[in-house]
């Protein structure tokens, strides 16, 4: 499917700010960017570089006042998710190295306090897939979603102790469990078409046989129409902007829309 995802936001700045943004898809495995804007006001020229999990990262300072940044981007991605059941793990001693990260506890999922809890959830699944789907079904319907009850600083435990988060929250917690249960767990933030309410959206992806599958708690079944902007271990890695300084948000606009498929080119034609 080909979708249009445009992001709108304005920015407030007491004084000049550094500020890194993650705001620009790029093109790989998971889908193909064919067309993209990206639009300051008033006019500034950012720097860009790829961090060390793959992701474009623009860099800028926000100067004092008003900043309007407008970002589109045409992309071509899967209308439906990879789903398999009977996926086994993928043997700690057998995974790739670029793997070996996403089993690290990080700042906000301290997986090595959660395995008590990850393999009463898994309990009775057949190993891999099976038991990283147990996880996902037992946050939907345990873990309320629910705005205002976290904040930057909440991990995974403190979600699952107050019972209720938002899509951040659902990821943290998805990730910690199956990193707990030696599975390779990364954060994943960007678009999803129709969601309700339509804002930025984050989901978790599991490492199992020899491929990363989607998982995302906070839908009741499988869902394509993604559009991903960033991985990393969790939230402190795919911020989509990280200030140093003081910066407010004054406003946020998202919207994702299916787009048409482009006319068929015409024939070629060759002068002799």
């Amino acid at each position: 499917m080909r979708l249009k995802a445009s992001c709108d936001i304005t920015v407030r700045a007491a004084e000049p700010c550094p500020v890194i943004a993650m705001l620009r898809p790029i093109s790989g495995l998971a889908q193909w960017l064919t067309s993209e804007s990206y639009l300051f006001e008033p006019a500034l020229r950012p720097t860009e570089y790829v961090d060390a999990f793959g992701n474009l990262c623009q860099r800028f300072v926000v100067p004092q006042g008003l900043l309007r940044i407008r970002v589109e981007s045409v992309v071509e991605t899967d209308d439906r998710i990879a789903v398999d059941p009977d996926v086994a793990p993928t043997p700690v001693e057998m995974l790739p190295d670029a793997t070996l990260q996403f089993l690290l506890q990080s700042r906000y999922c301290p997986s090595d306090k959660m395995a008590d809890r990850a393999e009463q959830i898994a309990a009775g699944k057949r190993p891999g897939y099976a038991q990283v789907q147990a996880i996902c079904d037992w946050i939907h319907q345990n873990i309320e979603y629910r705005y205002g009850v976290s904040d930057e600083s909440t991990d995974a435990l403190d979600s699952l102790s107050d019972g209720a988060g938002v899509c951040r929250d659902f990821s943290h917690i998805g990730i910690g469990l199956c990193r707990a249960l030696r599975i390779p767990a990364r954060m994943v933030v960007g678009y999803l078409y129709q969601l309700d309410p339509m804002d930025l959206h984050a989901w978790f992806e599991a490492y199992i046989g020899d491929r990363w599958y989607t998982f995302d708690a906070t839908q009741n079944k499988p869902r394509g129409g993604r559009i991903v902007v960033a991985y990393g271990r969790d939230a402190a890695d795919v911020a989509f902007l990280s200030n140093y300084g003081p910066l407010e948000t004054a406003g946020m606009q998202v919207a994702v829309e299916l787009q048409p498929d482009p006319p068929a080119l015409p024939p070629a034609s060759y002068a002799v």
